[in-house]
């Protein structure tokens, strides 16, 4: 059975109108920019950082090794920043031959222009050369509802005990009518 030229056309038209970009570019979703600073304390009676089991397989290795973060999300790089939420989750060594970790983090909006929502991003913990950390946003509550996008994460600074970093946030959600 051969295909008509103007059936292939009506396939490729429909195809391309129901892609993310286009729905996008005609108003189905909303593209919003966040950024924020994770405020991370390592030691101390108000660390924030923990890890909770060791690798299984020695001193040597993070494979297998369990830890829980709930830093503070402030406005600003500064320590009297607003703050504006939580960075909550977990990470797990996931790589026998490297020190690679697994994340899965819940971005907790409580205050700000995002108060009530929150954010769940997931993938790979460990910085490349290029010192900027790239994780998927995978969904969102509240006016983040079926969230979808991309996160960038990098380090401001690493004063003693503690890090400051930058979160930049690109997320796609649907446009409520």
């Amino acid at each position: 059975m051969a295909t008509s030229p103007s059936l292939l056309m009506l396939v490729a038209l429909l195809l391309a109108l129901s892609s993310p970009a286009a729905l996008a570019s005609s108003g189905g979703e909303k593209r919003t920019h966040i950024r924020v600073y994770v405020h991370e304390q390592f030691s101390g009676p108000y660390a924030t950082v923990q890890t909770v089991a060791q690798s299984p397989l020695g001193e040597n290795s993070t494979f297998g090794e369990v830890g829980v973060v709930d830093d503070v999300l402030r406005a600003g790089p500064g320590a009297s920043s607003v703050e504006v939420g939580r960075y909550q989750g977990l990470f797990a060594g996931a790589d026998v031959a490297d020190a690679n970790y697994f994340a899965a983090i819940t971005l907790v909006f409580t205050a700000g222009e995002h108060r009530g929502s929150t954010l769940s991003l997931q993938g790979k913990y460990t910085f490349p050369d290029d010192n900027v950390l790239e994780r998927a946003v995978v969904g969102g509550t509240g006016r983040l509802r079926m969230a979808r996008g991309f996160s960038l994460l990098k380090v401001v600074s690493t004063p003693p005990e503690a890090a400051v970093f930058q979160l930049d946030v690109f997320v796609f959600t649907p446009r409520r009518h």
